[in-house]
């Protein structure tokens, strides 16, 4: 949104915490251990944030939904900061604001699912059975995706093709979305 120094730090700072809170959210949707140094980590950084809305926010099944609402509102937040250093208007902007902040939610958890299944296939190459914890942590993350794509795909010979397949889904998803946000401007 903006090229100044004010604008840069807020921005990176705010997606940084953004994407770690979307990344507790995709964690315990997978199931993955909670119990993972990793995965305390991120319990820490986002729980003080956290705790008055998990007392407010009844959980959906087994799942906590708090992270996601603080994420979009934070990117809504994010959003509206950006403007006013810019000098905007909030008022003019607001419907706006609030789609980009769904697309960029949404967008987000798409990047990360990405990126965590090339960190899967890469160590699936080089560290199969890896006891380190982020290694354990990116399998967990993925493993529900692969087995909802190898129920439609199989593996091979040996082959597992779901990598490429949930590559096409997600460009195919991404570049819908972009399109949605041009035609809504």
């Amino acid at each position: 949104m903006g090229t100044d120094p004010i604008s840069l730090i807020i921005s990176t700072f705010a997606q940084l915490y953004i994407h770690i809170m979307l990344v507790r959210f995709l964690l315990q949707i997978s199931g993955a251990d909670y119990y993972n140094p990793l995965s305390q980590s991120i319990v820490k950084i986002t729980q003080p944030v956290l705790t008055p809305l998990q007392r407010l926010l009844p959980k959906v099944g087994r799942i906590d939904i708090s992270p996601l609402i603080t994420a979009f509102v934070l990117v809504v937040a994010l959003y509206c900061v950006l403007l006013l250093i810019k000098g905007y208007a909030l008022q003019e902007g607001l419907g706006i604001v609030l789609l980009s902040s769904v697309a960029y939610t949404i967008n987000a958890i798409l990047n990360i699912y990405f990126y965590a299944v090339i960190g899967s296939v890469i160590i699936s190459w080089i560290a199969p059975g890896s006891y380190h914890p982020a290694p354990q942590l990116i399998m967990q993350l993925t493993e529900p995706l692969f087995k909802l794509f190898q129920k439609v795909i199989p593996p091979i010979g040996g082959l597992d093709l779901s990598p490429i397949f949930i590559f096409l889904a997600i460009q195919l998803i991404q570049s819908q979305l972009a399109q949605l946000i041009i035609r809504l401007y």
